[in-house]
């Protein structure tokens, strides 16, 4: 318990004493200098930039509103330079509200591959087909929520609750969608960790304040996103909730100093869809462009637009600040090459059909709304393979797997079967009919098929010539004793499903109630196992479920998690059941046995308002918890099973010699601007006969511009003059030091079974002091292997690798304690040790 309790009485205590109940203020906003390989597309950012109106800035910083443009959010245009604006489109798994896509693997499975390449992969063919219906910004992929609650309803976007295998997911993940020519927009940043009073409700007016420590917020919740900066994002969004009672997209701490200035983002920052508040403090304190940019759906009204035109023309807001917001969006609209890369808006989010109005919410320019461009290449080959490389083996006894030609086969479950109503019956996948495949909400895609376990399985029985029953009816038991009755096997699927809060799904508000199965799920795998002696057991759910007395059953001879695989699920799950594909999957969360001995909870009522959300566990999240706490789970992250066995041995570590870490050190250039601004109010006006678009959000101003306000804007926010830099800062992710490498570790892996397969083999580290995780991941690699063959694993270990972020100096430093290094098959399967020396 040593860890657990240390660690977590200090955190509840700097939280009840007030100490991180505040976010500290931090002006000015950094301006964007082009460094970290921006160099190119700043130059060109500038050039564009400078030729612009006042007017044409503005409108490249704020949405036109909801409905107002074919995309999810669409900023103004520029028709004097035929430039047609920016089209944002979700989602992290898919082009969403469209048709003739994909729709990909959930981030969760990807992660559970723990393949570098097909995080790339995915990623790539996601921003192809983003780029093949004209969007210009994919929104995703997603660190936040990490995943501090399992019940946490969006989990299930993100990869992880371990903030290195989210980070090397975040960056593969950002490589392949810009390397499509789309820029990746990386959220929700930071600390949106569940759905519950994430927004103002009908019950309390602000949404919950995180309030967590300097040190959690740099060791575990920024981790993902430094490696997302370092990667090249060229946009983040900032989130609905508040960080220690600042809201995300004007909190100056987190948007000014951690992400513009420490972490040196050279991209733009995003507002969630009315996720700002304010304009001139907003502006002020980091944001660089507002979606939808109303100011609620559909108001018509906007902070930004007319207000923010008038904020500039009235000297508010200096031309330097207005100047960054749009060079920032234009550097990474170049630096993914989306001058050459982008083809027109072919699609149209609010219809279907082929034809309807431009402008749904005004009834107005009835035309061709939709292409129906088909961007799927042949990605369903990649799909289907994620999603057998992504299935985790938990139990395998009796060689029940893989099956080889069974005289009869039962599949028992609703999950296994067609949604009747077809896989896109419910808007935004928000309902749990049939299998499931993803979540719900913004993070999802149309199906263009789903190929349900039914139908593969039934084709699978088909060419080997099994019997074949199956019942879709997880509360007939008296048909499912039927069907069951003299089966070789019998398969159940069950699932547990979650998603965005706008939806409610079984009572479930988007996060979960609970961590037990859907729809009876938990009483029907206990019947089938009651009458059947071999039942393999397949889980399609958001993140983990209570399965231990599953686990613990004899007749159940099988357990596999499935996830959520996308479109081609069924083929997947045969794939590996049918040993076509050999589990190479581990798992990237903790079962646990009990939904208590996960320490961390959603919290679905308040007390107060605005809400108060502690996050008194410190760093102590998932495997984390529960190795500091001393409680054994039902599988261990990190956890999964195959046809084969392998062996570890031959640990060497090399020590290396980098030199010392330097903190950084000078001062900025000034604050540059580019073009001149036309101050004569007259000139922003509605032009004489423009016809303005009801609830349309234009940069024109009506009126006279207000003057003689007062002037108590913080202090420095509008100082153009050049700023000390960070220490910790100075490059893309932090301090270029951070990635000298200070070890190199390698260890042989065997795959001393008789079936080839990949193996996952991780390293982790014991940080040695006593406020630190007794482990935690620092490396990874699939190794593919034949019978009888070795391969090496080998990792760099770097100075980042072995720090700690201390609170006094604002740096990251190497303590003093004791450092081992631990190599093995899962957190709790680590045969090879050494010292760090």
């Amino acid at each position: 318990m040593l860890w657990s309790s240390i660690a977590t009485v200090a955190a509840l205590t700097a939280i009840v004493n007030g100490q991180y109940e505040s976010s500290p203020p931090y002006y000015p906003a950094p301006w964007m200098r082009g460094g970290n390989g921006w160099a190119d597309a700043y130059e060109k950012a500038q050039a564009f930039v400078s030729k612009l109106t006042l007017l044409e800035k503005v409108n490249l910083t704020t949405g036109v509103g909801w409905e107002g443009g074919p995309c999810v959010g669409n900023t103004g245009t520029i028709p004097r330079l035929n430039f047609p604006g920016i089209c944002l489109q979700d989602s992290p798994l898919g082009v969403r509200d469209t048709d003739f896509n994909s729709a990909f693997p959930a981030g969760v499975n990807v992660a559970a591959t723990w393949s570098t390449r097909l995080f790339k992969s995915r990623g790539n063919a996601m921003g192809m087909e983003h780029r093949g219906k004209g969007i210009d910004v994919q929104l995703g992929p997603v660190a936040g929520p990490l995943g501090r609650a399992p019940e946490g309803g969006r989990n299930w976007e993100g990869f992880s609750p371990d903030p290195v295998l989210t980070g090397v997911a975040m960056a593969e993940t950002i490589q392949g969608i810009q390397d499509a020519g789309v820029i990746a927009c990386a959220k929700h940043y930071i600390m949106n960790e569940q759905e519950a009073n994430r927004q103002s409700t009908d019950t309390v007016e602000f949404a919950y304040s995180a309030n967590l420590d300097d040190k959690t917020l740099h060791e575990l919740y920024m981790w993902p996103f430094a490696d997302a900066v370092r990667a090249g994002a060229g946009a983040i969004m900032c989130s609905y909730n508040q960080i220690n009672n600042s809201y995300g997209c004007q909190n100056s701490y987190t948007l000014n100093y951690l992400l513009k200035n420490e972490l040196d983002f050279q991209g733009f920052v995003t507002s969630d869809w009315w996720a700002q508040h304010t304009g001139v403090a907003s502006a002020l304190a980091g944001l660089d462009m507002t979606m939808a940019g109303d100011q609620n759906l559909n108001s018509g009204d906007t902070f930004w637009g007319s207000n923010l035109t008038a904020a500039v023309l009235n000297g508010t807001i200096p031309q330097w600040r207005l100047d960054d917001m749009v060079v920032r969006i234009m550097s990474a609209y170049y630096k993914v090459g989306r001058d050459t890369a982008s083809v027109p808006t072919n699609f149209n989010s609010w219809s279907l059909e082929t034809n309807g109005y431009r402008f749904p919410e005004a009834n107005e320019s009835f035309q061709q709304i939709n292409w129906h461009v088909n961007v799927q290449d042949d990605h369903a080959k990649l799909i289907r393979e994620i999603g057998g490389a992504s299935t985790v083996l938990l139990k395998n006894t009796k060689k029940t797997l893989p099956l080889s030609k069974p005289k009869s086969v039962a599949v028992i479950g609703y999950d296994a079967h067609d949604n009747p109503g077809g896989p896109n019956s419910c808007s935004d996948r928000g309902c749990d009919n049939g299998t499931l495949a993803m979540g719900w909400g913004s993070g999802t895609a149309n199906f263009p098929y789903l190929i349900a376990p039914n139908t593969a399985l039934k084709a699978q029985a088909a060419h080997d010539g099994s019997k074949y029953t199956n019942v879709s009816n997880n509360y007939d038991f008296a048909a499912v004793a039927k069907a069951v009755t003299g089966a070789e096997v019998a398969i159940v699927f069950a699932n547990a499903d979650s998603g965005e809060g706008f939806i409610t799904v079984d009572g479930n508000e988007g996060d979960r109630k609970n961590l037990t199965l859907w729809g009876g799920g938990d009483a029907l795998i206990a019947y089938v196992a009651s009458i059947h002696p071999n039942v393999v057991v397949v889980l399609h759910t958001v993140g983990p479920v209570i399965v231990e007395a599953i686990k613990q059953h004899p007749n159940v001879t099988a357990i596999l998690w499935a996830g959520l695989p996308g479109q081609e699920t069924g083929n997947a799950i045969t794939d590996v059941l049918y040993g076509n594909v050999n589990p190479q999957a581990k798992s990237v969360f903790t079962w646990g046995k009990t939904r208590e001995d996960f320490g961390t909870d959603v919290t679905y009522e308040f007390p107060s308002d605005p809400p108060q959300l502690n996050f008194p566990e410190g760093v102590f999240i998932d495997y984390r918890h529960f190795d500091a706490a001393g409680i054994e789970p039902s599988y261990e992250f990190g956890f999964g099973l195959s046809y084969t066995t392998y062996s570890y041995s031959n640990l060497k570590i090399t020590k290396q010699n980098p030199g010392p870490y330097e903190p950084t050190t000078g001062m900025t250039s000034a604050a540059p601007t580019f073009g001149t601004i036309d101050y004569n109010p007259a000139h922003a006006e509605f032009p004489p006969g423009f016809h303005a678009v009801p609830q349309y959000v234009y940069p024109y101003i009506s009126g006279p511009v207000p003057t003689g306000l007062p002037q108590n804007w913080p202090a420095g926010s509008r100082d153009g003059s050049p700023q000390p830099k960070v220490p910790a800062g100075g490059s893309g992710g932090g301090n270029r030091q951070l990635w000298d490498v200070m070890y190199t570790v390698s260890a042989t892996v065997t795959n001393t079974g008789s079936v080839k397969g990949t193996e996952i083999a991780q390293l982790y580290i014991s940080l040695g002091g006593p406020t630190d995780p007794k482990i935690v991941l620092r490396g990874f690699d699939d190794l593919i292997l034949s019978p009888g063959e070795s391969g090496t694993f080998s990792y760099d270990i770097t100075r980042r690798d072995i720090s700690n972020w201390d609170t006094v100096s604002q740096n990251w430093v190497i303590s003093n304690y004791p450092k081992k290094v631990y190599v093995g098959a899962s957190s709790r399967n680590l045969p090879l040790s050494g010292v760090l020396a």
